[in-house]
């Protein structure tokens, strides 16, 4: 029985641009990995060594996409600053570096920026990567960054839908509309426009709003590790509220998993949001989790013990072979 009979799901997967068609397809998952591709660095703090080395060697071995993430400020209580860079100026970077691995953001705090400079960030980055863009956005969960830029922590969930509303109607020729962002009369436009005229924004989480409002108006969700079946529950649910809403078609689903890749021998134990483990407990979640309904897999090396570059090369030859393009 396929995933989709199995969680209720109807239709395909809809087509938007060069990457969100290549990473989703219905009843398939896909491997991808979050920057820093880096391990067993001390602290929040990442080495940021052989970067696009690694991406590079990601995009040979079949990878499907490379992920980074929108951490403004290194705040200690949360452990991790990302890859450090600006987001989108490094998607920039890694866009002439790289020819056909999706590039994207897991994900983008939208009611830490003003839409406008996110819209046009975010278009360009499409263009400028010939349509490999995907954006997962956000409410944000580090309530230590809202007073450094004057922003009510509270209010985080309506002005997430009062961004996510503006950086839609920004890829509309001439828009015209009001919100608590500003207004826009229809006298002057925003260039250039995303690739296939929309970008691919994926709800990360709640982001502090109803199932029912993500699952009509974002095009897909990103969603943390659970066991299987906690897993399959809420992505029914999900699923459930995507065909309520009427939409024409389904939506694919999307988790991070950290593991540190290890030998057969080596008892499985869990470490944070994923496993330490060998092969085989390794191919058999990955097949759990296709069958009940994920498309997409985004890998996190930091607690590899393991030389990076030689995990990859083994995972990609072996348990991830039948994921990767």
């Amino acid at each position: 029985m396929s995933a989709n009979m199995k969680t209720g799901l109807i239709k395909e997967f809809q087509t938007i641009n060069r990457g969100y068609n290549s990473v989703f397809q219905p009843n398939k998952l896909t491997i991808g990995l979050t920057l820093p591709i880096e391990n067993k660095f001390n602290g929040p703090v990442p080495i940021m060594n052989r970067q696009v080395e690694r991406v590079a060697l990601a995009e040979e071995l079949g990878f499907s996409a490379i992920w980074l993430r929108d951490v403004p400020f290194n705040v200690p209580s949360f452990g991790d600053a990302g890859q450090i860079y600006d987001p989108f100026i490094y998607l920039g970077y890694l866009a002439a570096k790289t020819k056909n691995i999706a590039l994207g953001l897991a994900s983008v705090v939208l009611p830490l920026r003003h839409p406008a400079h996110v819209a046009k960030a975010m278009a360009s980055a499409d263009v400028l990567s010939d349509g490999r863009l995907i954006v997962g956005v956000a409410s944000g969960d580090r309530g230590e960054e809202y007073p450094s830029m004057n922003l009510p922590y509270q209010e985080r969930s309506q002005t997430f839908r009062d961004s996510f509303d503006y950086i839609r109607q920004m890829a509309k020729m001439n828009p015209s509309f009001e919100n608590n962002f500003g207004t826009v009369q229809g006298n002057m436009d925003m260039l250039p426009k995303p690739c296939a005229g929309k970008l691919p924004l994926f709800i990360t989480g709640s982001s502090r709003q109803t199932t029912e409002w993500s699952a009509t108006n974002g095009d897909g969700w990103i969603t943390y590790p659970r066991d299987i079946d906690s897993q399959a529950a809420v992505i029914a649910d999900y699923r459930k509220s995507v065909t309520a809403a009427n939409n024409v078609f389904d939506k694919p689903v999307m988790q991070p998993l950290y593991i540190d890749f290890v030998d057969e021998d080596i008892p499985t134990t869990r470490i944070h949001l994923g496993y330490r483990c060998g092969p085989k407990f390794l191919k058999s979640y990955l097949e759990a989790i296709e069958q009940i309904g994920v498309n997409h897999v985004i890998l996190n090396m930091r607690y590899n013990q393991a030389d990076v570059e030689e995990t990859l090369k083994k995972l990609s030859s072996g348990v991830l072979a039948k994921y990767l393009n």
